[in-house]
């Protein structure tokens, strides 16, 4: 047996890093605290340690049977640009050999800008971020023709259900995060989630030896102020604290085009557009995540006890039409979550690797709806007949959920490694009116149970192939109000049940040293959500008998990694497959008085095709030059118009309405290093994005064009500057300088050029 730690020679642990014996198929990677452990049989032998971004170390080790060789290993940064250029690709050694479809995004090179982790996600192949407006507004991610609630979002292997919008990652800064990991379209077990679309994993900054400070602020257009600070520290003793903190801020009072009601006749026109200021959209949260525990004991690598608390508030400027605009809706709410986190390797006897995680949220909204008066795009303002801009209402809504976790691994010998995953999730909301306390609705709280329980196995006997087949077993059971009177006055306790098992295949050879292919297929199942069976208590009606989606998953992806002396290149593609059954889409419902509200329904079968292509060339530590493009073709696969029926639907094989289907990215970046002084870097990158136009309802039956999202092509240019090596930064941002109209959803237009500057320090141990 030989065993110990790699470290860099900043004294950072480098997890994840390959550790083999050269020659043999004897091998395997360190953990997250830095320590590999192998086995192999007596003998003289040269032990391989290599890592993304530092260079390739042997040493001659010697193992002597029924003795423990102990050998600790240093290696040093890469002195090429691979420690710089941020690769949109399996850059992560442990994605690499992953059989699944998986990509890690550094966000190293990201630190000094003003975006959010979801703006970051945004630069991988397939993802798609669409926002209804500015800083704070409601947000959907898109994954590979897949979006919102497909997508399942994770903070170092914790699901996040139940966090609420002051905990969204379109709230979370960029530095939040050490690296993206994003896994399309099949899920390994060890996530035990129902997500049908992929997960996105967030790793955070962990086990920093040195006291550490990161510190940052940001100030923009539209009175945008966002600030970021990060510092702990490991002590030898193994104690460790951390803590995150954050604020965003933004009156988000940019310019829209839109028709705009006329008081006078009480009509819009909508030939007449009208350039006017957004004045009811001022949005503000904040966030501090603590954490304290010990690391690196003979009971437990990791034992933490965590606290998170976040709040929000947001006016409602528009509703899902930018026709319709309000003065006085706002929301407003706050978020507790205490969580423990124990994990340990070889618990018990050599191979056993256990993960227990555990977290309550408590997510309190608060929706208010009593202004007196009716507002137009002008700000002009007349008295209603009744309260209500929307609804009338003034409700809080107090959300419980319960999340725990198990995860064991076990490693027989080299090459077998058994995964069992549980997870448990409950979920419990309460409403109260605080305009009307006997409501009737209100008193019949709404209620989830989910259980998912999943079983894989990995073959790996040699780096050059490995495969993985799983199983996983869904339990959900749902209760709720139901009306049972027309004026829905009158509501009876339902519940509802389902099962389902899904099943699945994963595999990846190296075709050469530097091609590889992955091919896995998933019988995957989706739960609906809580927005989905109760809705979110305003603009959104939610439906307890909704069906699970239920999708055949197909993955086929090839890449292609090489260094050419200074060179370096990577290029990737993927085809994507789903047949969806029982998918859940949303819709947008006409309601009384020409307003506008959303449902959601199960519609029968979905077949999307695809593909992705990325790729990135990098020179020495000068330049990287990079982009991906992808197309989407998501169509309605229901044949008849009712079961039983020969007549055929007018939407069959009909693209899927308000849904991007063609869209890329690229970028490019420069740096200069020793600017100034020695240590010093300017860093300058510009950056864009193009999405092709798509109609709001479905082009077979005729819609009119104007009910389109239309072509656009935003660029950003950004520079930054660093001093000390990255001591004290300071960077300046233009945002979509050529003021394109952009659009993520019909008609709700996102904000036109804008500035920011930011300036960041960074004390102590890297």
């Amino acid at each position: 047996m030989i065993s110990g730690k790699v470290l860099s020679t900043e004294k950072e642990i480098v997890d994840f890093a390959t550790v083999y014996l050269k020659g043999t198929n004897y091998g395997g990677t360190t953990n997250k605290d830095g320590i590999f452990h192998l086995k192999a049989p007596a003998g003289d032998y040269t032990l391989v340690v290599s890592a993304i971004g530092y260079k390739t170390v042997e040493k001659p080790v010697k193992l002597v049977a029924g003795e423990r060789t102990k050998q600790n290993v240093t290696i040093s940064p890469q002195t090429t640009e691979l420690e710089e250029v941020v690769v949109v690709s399996n850059g992560i050694s442990r994605l690499k050999r992953s059989a699944f479809n998986a990509v890690a995004l550094d966000t190293k090179a990201l630190q000094n800008s003003t975006q959010n982790l979801s703006e970051a996600l945004t630069q991988a192949p397939g993802m798609k971020l669409r926002e209804s407006g500015g800083v704070g507004s409601d947000m959907q991610l898109m994954m590979d023709g897949f979006s919102g609630k497909h997508i399942k979002i994770f903070i170092d292997g914790v699901p996040q259900e139940g966090v609420g919008s002051s905990f969204g990652l379109n709230n979370i800064p960029v530095n939040y995060a050490e690296r993206i990991e994003v896994y399309k379209g099949v899920v390994p077990v060890g996530f035990g989630t129902d997500a049908i679309g992929g997960v996105i994993n967030i790793i955070t900054k962990k086990n920093q030896k040195k006291w550490f400070l990161d510190a940052s602020y940001s100030f923009g257009s539209f009175n945008t102020h966002k600030s970021y600070v990060n510092f702990g520290q490991t002590l030898s003793n193994g104690f460790t604290y951390e803590i995150n903190a954050f604020q965003n801020y933004s009156d988000n009072d940019y310019y829209v085009d839109t028709p705009v009601k006329d008081f006078a006749t009480g009509a819009i026109n909508k030939k007449k557009i009208e350039h006017v200021k957004r004045f009811h959209d001022n949005f503000h949260n904040e966030a501090v995540v603590g954490k304290i525990g010990i690391v690196d004991k003979k009971w437990a690598d990791r034992f933490m006890f965590g606290f998170t608390y976040s709040r929000m508030y947001k006016d409602i400027q528009t509703g899902v039409r930018q026709e319709v605009v309000f003065g006085g809706k706002y929301r407003k709410g706050y978020s507790l979550m205490p969580s423990l986190d124990y994990r340990k390797q070889d618990l018990f006897t050599k191979g056993l690797d256990l993960v227990l995680t555990a977290n309550y949220n408590k997510n309190m909204t608060n929706n208010v709806d009593t202004s007196s008066y009716e507002f137009n795009w002008r700000g002009e303002m007349r008295p209603l007949k009744m309260p209500g801009e929307q609804s009338y209402q003034n409700t809080r809504s107090d959300n419980n959920n319960w999340n725990g976790t198990l995860t064991a691994n076990y490693r027989l010998g080299k090459a077998h490694m058994f995964t069992f995953n549980h997870v448990l999730n409950a979920f419990r909301r309460s409403n109260r009116s605080l305009l009307n306390e006997d409501s009737e609705a209100n008193a019949i709280p709404k209620e989830t149970r989910k259980n998912i329980s999943g079983l894989s196995y990995r073959l790996m006997p040699s780096e050059h192939w490995n495969v993985s087949v799983f199983g996983k077993y869904y339990n959900q059971f749902i209760a709720g109000p139901v009306a049972t009177s027309a004026a829905q006055d009158k509501y009876v306790r339902t519940t509802n049940s389902v099962n389902a098992m899904g099943y699945g295949a994963a595999g990846t050879y190296f075709i050469l040293k530097s091609l590889q292919a992955k091919l896995s297929y998933e019988k995957a199942y989706r739960l609906p959500t809580n927005e989905e069976m109760f809705g979110d208590e305003d603009l959104e009606s939610g439906d307890i008998a909704l069906k699970p989606e239920n999708s055949d998953n197909l993955n086929l992806n090839l890449s292609y990694d090489e260094m050419f002396g200074k060179h370096s290149i990577y290029v990737e593609s993927g085809v994507i497959y789903r047949n969806t059954k029982d998918y859940i889409q949303r819709n947008i419902s006409d309601l009384s008085g020409g307003k506008y509200g959303a449902t959601y329904v199960n519609h029968g079968r979905v077949l999307t095709k695809g593909f992705t292509f990325s790729a990135r060339y990098g020179f020495a530590d000068w330049i990287s030059v990079g982009g991906s493009f992808t197309q989407m073709n998501v169509r309605d696969n229901v044949k008849t118009v009712s079961n039983g029926s020969n007549q055929e639907s007018l939407t069959y094989k009909a693209r899927i309405p308000n849904l991007p289907y063609q869209f890329a990215n690229s970028d490019l970046t420069f740096y200069w290093r020793n600017l100034g002084k020695k240590g010093n870097m300017l860093t300058v990158t510009y950056d864009n994005l193009y999405m092709h136009s798509f109609p709001l309802y479905s082009e077979a039956v005729g819609s009119e064009s104007e009910f389109v999202v239309p072509t656009q092509f935003s660029h950003n240019l950004t520079l930054s500057y660093g001093i000390q090596n990255g001591r004290y930064n300071i960077s300046f941002e233009c945002r979509n300088f050529t003021n394109e109209k952009l659009y993520d959803n019909f008609s709700l237009q996102k904000a036109g050029r804008a500035f920011y500057g930011k300036v960041r320090v960074y004390f102590g141990g890297k």
